[in-house]
């Protein structure tokens, strides 16, 4: 339930690649503190099933003589963890450690002397002062995600006390440092296992990383590390790829991601920055795949419009259609003609995007007939969102510039169709592109992992999420 909290772990991989990364991460001492208080719930319950096997054996006691015993039936009944860190050691990676723990023990004794006489009780044991120290080591599976281990564990116990019920008391001091001792060790051998199986637990949390993450038809995003992480005293720092791809064709795109650097920042768990470069990368994906490309039909056109998509309006301003296609519906293809550039300035997203707009007119067999070409210029703005573990966003139109490429109807003014063909990109092209942004686009995640508290701010040349984390059971 609690493994999934081990977020900091997942930044140890031994990666390096040498190229700067599309986004950055980092972790806090808030956000290691919350993994620290989930950690220890983990390692609490792994405690709790320690299994002691029963003891027996003989003791020879003046003047009685051969003394048989037995303890069995011993069951811990509490376990506590009252001191606990988890330390970032710079250069290096992390260390857990547990001190002043104590756990707490029921059971039965039994005795057989002067082979006759028998006696038996229960007993209950303290052990106190117990210290476990670790290191987490991290490498790299087959699929290129994390798997973790727990390294060189050491643990100790301080102090053991027993109190015995029922049965003769002189039997009690026979008993006790005997006792003491073998319940001692028993434990203190028990301890480092479970320790480490309660790392090993995290591996198929850690599986559920999501380095490729699909996010529709036509793209997925890479979040794989292409570096060693950054550690030091008050944070992890790591880097991870931030590119989008068409699916199964990983083709890199004309441009490189730049190196930038997250602020310093301690209000929220978790810091990420999403570089220009990832959402260009998008860009480049959608526009390879003409994902970009729309066309626009009347039917696409609100009813109230008193413009539709047909030869009589387009021969208001042009003539020459009308003379020549009578009657007849039209059609636009909006595409682009190069990948749009995306580009962040503090507290503003513009997308410039270079395209043409043709237009074509339906004749009765279906057929389209090219009335012209427009080169068209735009900007927008972006406004982003997170939801969930998705940033969304949504864009409204700046400025639009028309100018002609083709005319199959003879020469006409352009700027006579830019009220027209603002009304298309406003209500048509910018609500299908809004309506896909609002789906938003898969952030970095491991198992399930809610955000709260979350701020985003545009910054140059990059977008900051700031934000606290939970892992749900």
């Amino acid at each position: 339930m609690y493994h999934c909290c081990w977020l900091v772990l997942v930044a140890l991989i031994p990666v390096t690649t040498g190229i700067n990364p599309g986004v950055k991460v980092k972790l806090t001492e808030k956000g290691l503190e919350y993994g620290r208080q989930l950690g220890m719930a983990s390692i609490q319950q792994k405690l709790k099933s320690i299994k002691i096997p029963d003891i027996s054996g003989t003791e020879h006691v003046s003047p009685i003589g051969k003394v048989q015993y037995s303890f069995s039936n011993m069951q811990i009944v509490n376990v506590g963890l009252p001191q606990s860190a988890v330390d970032l050691v710079p250069g290096t990676g992390v260390r857990l450690s547990i001190s002043n723990a104590f756990i707490n023990l029921r059971g039965d004794w039994r005795v057989k002397y002067l082979r006759i006489i028998k006696d038996s009780g229960s007993f209950d044991l303290n052990v106190n002062g117990i210290s476990i120290s670790t290191s987490i080591a991290i490498k790299s599976d087959e699929t290129g995600r994390p798997t973790v281990s727990s390294v060189n564990c050491e643990a100790s116990v301080s102090s053991v006390s027993v109190k015995f019920h029922g049965g003769a008391s002189w039997l009690y001091n026979l008993f006790t440092s005997f006792i003491e001792k073998a319940l001692r060790n028993e434990l203190a051998k028990k301890i480092c296992p479970l320790v480490d199986e309660a790392v090993s637990d995290l591996n198929p949390h850690l599986k559920t990383l999501n380095v490729l993450a699909q996010v529709d038809k036509y793209a997925e995003i890479e979040y794989s590390m292409v570096s060693s992480p950054t550690v030091s005293k008050s944070s992890l720092d790591l880097d991870l790829k931030g590119e989008f791809y068409n699916i199964g064709k990983h083709q890199e795109p004309p441009f490189s991601p730049t190196a930038f650097s997250l602020p310093p920042q301690t209000n929220n768990m978790l810091y990420m920055g999403l570089s220009a470069f990832t959402v260009n990368s998008a860009a480049f994906v959608y526009d390879k795949a003409e994902a970009l490309n729309l066309y626009i039909t009347d039917d696409m056109i609100p009813k109230s419009s008193p413009l539709r998509l047909n030869t009589k309006t387009f021969g208001a301003f042009i003539p020459k259609i009308a003379k020549l296609f009578p009657g007849l519906m039209m059609k636009l293809l909006v595409k682009t003609v190069k990948t749009p550039i995306i580009s962040f300035e503090p507290n503003n997203m513009t997308i410039q995007a270079t395209g043409t707009v043709t237009a074509y007119a339906i004749q009765p067999n279906s057929t389209l007939s090219p009335l012209f070409v427009l080169n068209l210029d735009t900007s927008v703005s972006t406004q982003l969102s997170v939801s969930e573990m998705r940033l969304a966003g949504a864009v409204t139109l700046n400025k639009m510039n028309l100018t002609l490429g083709t005319s199959y109807v003879g020469d006409f003014q352009v700027k006579s169709l830019e009220n027209v063909l603002q009304m298309v990109l406003k209500v048509v092209v910018i609500p299908q592109v809004n309506a896909q942004l609002a789906k938003g686009y898969p952030l970095p995640t491991i198992g399930k992992m809610n955000l709260v508290n979350t701020q985003l701010q545009v910054l140059k040349d990059y977008v900051l999420i700031g934000t606290d984390v939970q892992f749900m059971g």
